[in-house]
C-alpha cells in the first residue's frame, strides 16, 4: 500500500514537495476514529519509545520524579539545566558522565551549542534516558557496563513494557541513534501505548511518567521546541517526537494518536499532529461530538504550529501545511 500525502510544501502558490505517511487517532473508547495509510505496519518509533522505557525503569526500581523523570523520558536540547539534571541523576547513583554510553553530540539548542565548549555525552539529547538507565541498573543490582546490550535485564524489561502497552509483539530489534536497543511496533501500537500512559492510575509508573512530562515539558524537549509549544497550547496534552518523522500524543480522556512520515522529514510531523488532534476533537469513532480540545487550548498557537512559513528572500514565500483532505 502506498501511504497518502499528509503534508504539502507550497511555495508561491505552487506545491513543490509532498510528504506521505501513516497516522492514526484513537477515540475515548480506544477505537480507531481517524486513520490514514498503513498504520498496522511496524515502524521504529525512535525517541517516541522513551516514555515507555521510563515506565520500565520505574517498574525496575528507579526512584525519580518531577523534572528528572521528565528528563529521563525526554529528548532534551542540551541546555544548561538539562545537563545539570543529567549530572544529578548520575550523582544520585554514584556515577559520572564517564559511565554514559550515548555518543558525544552538540546540543540541539542553537544558543547552547554556541556557548558550550564542544560536543559531549551529557549534551547529547538522550543522556537523560541513559543516566536513568544507569541509575536503574544500580537500584536493581544489575551490571552497568553492559546496560545497552539487548539481552541485559533492563532491556528485557523495556521490551516487556513496550509489548504490553502497545498490545502487540515487537516486530524487530534495532539500534537507536544513541546506541540503545530499539523495538519496532506499529503506528497503531504506538498510539495504544500513549493512551495507556494517560489512563493509568496517577501513582502507577505509567501515570507518573505521563504527569511528569506534562508538568515539565521544557525538560522533555527544550525551551524552544515544538513539543513544548504543543503541550503549552493544549493543556493536558502529552506529546513526544521521535527521529525520522515520528510523533505520538495523548489527551487525558484517552484520545491518542501517532504519526510516521515515510521519508523521515521532521518538518512534516507537527502539521500532521495538529491536523490529527483537530480531527479527533471533531468526532469520535461514530461521528458524534467528541468534546473538542480542552477549553483553555490556544487556537492561535495551534494554527502557527500547523502551518510553518517558508522563507523567500526577506519575506515569507510559502508554507508547510497539512494536505487538504488528509483526514
Amino acid at each position: 500500500m502506498i501511504n497518502p500525502v499528509l503534508v504539502e510544501v507550497e511555495r508561491s502558490g505552487f506545491v513543490e514537495s509532498r510528504h506521505r505517511g501513516a497516522a492514526v487517532g484513537l477515540a475515548v473508547d480506544g477505537t480507531q476514529a481517524v486513520r490514514a495509510g498503513s498504520v498496522e505496519e511496524p515502524i521504529f518509533p525512535r525517541s517516541a519509545n522513551k516514555p515507555l522505557q521510563a515506565v520500565a525503569m520505574l517498574r525496575s526500581g528507579l526512584e525519580l520524579d518531577g523534572e528528572l523523570l521528565a528528563l529521563a523520558a525526554g529528548s532534551h536540547s542540551g541546555e544548561d539545566f538539562h545537563v545539570e539534571g543529567v549530572e544529578k541523576i548520575l550523582a544520585g547513583a554514584g556515577l559520572t558522565a564517564d559511565d554514559l554510553r550515548c555518543p558525544e553530540s552538540w546540543p540541539i539548542d542553537p544558543g547552547s551549542a554556541r556557548a558550550c565548549a564542544g560536543p559531549s555525552r551529557v549534551r547529547m539529547n538522550c543522556s537523560g534516558k541513559h543516566a536513568a538507565m544507569l541509575a536503574t541498573c544500580v537500584a536493581a543490582g544489575w551490571p552497568t557496563a553492559s546496560y545497552l546490550d539487548p539481552e541485559h535485564p533492563l532491556q528485557a524489561a523495556v521490551r516487556e513494557v513496550v509489548e504490553e502497552l502497545a498490545g502487540e509483539p515487537v516486530a524487530a530489534v534495532g539500534v537507536d541513534g544513541c546506541g540503545a536497543p530499539l523495538f519496532a511496533i506499529s503506528t497503531l501500537g504506538v498510539a495504544r501505548a500513549y493512551r495507556a500512559l494517560v489512563l493509568a492510575a496517577p501513582d502507577a509508573p505509567e501515570g507518573l511518567v505521563a504527569d511528569a512530562m506534562r508538568t515539565h515539558p521544557q525538560w522533555t524537549s527544550g525551551t524552544e521546541r515544538e513539543e513544548h509549544r504543543l503541550m503549552d497550547a493544549v493543556p493536558g496534552l502529552l506529546v513526544k517526537c521521535g527521529a525520522e518523522g515520528v510523533d505520538a500524543f495523548a489527551l487525558g480522556d484517552g484520545r491518542a494518536g501517532a504519526v510516521k512520515i515515510d521519508d523521515g522529514a521532521m518538518r512534516a510531523r507537527t502539521p500532521v499532529t495538529v491536523a490529527l488532534l483537530r480531527a479527533l476533537a471533531g468526532s469520535d469513532a461514530g461521528g458524534a461530538p467528541a468534546g473538542g480540545l480542552p477549553e483553555a487550548a490556544d487556537a492561535d498557537a495551534l494554527e502557527r504550529l500547523a502551518t510553518e512559513p517558508l522563507r523567500g528572500g526577506d519575506g515569507d514565500a510559502g508554507v508547510i501545511r497539512p494536505a487538504p483532505g488528509a483526514f
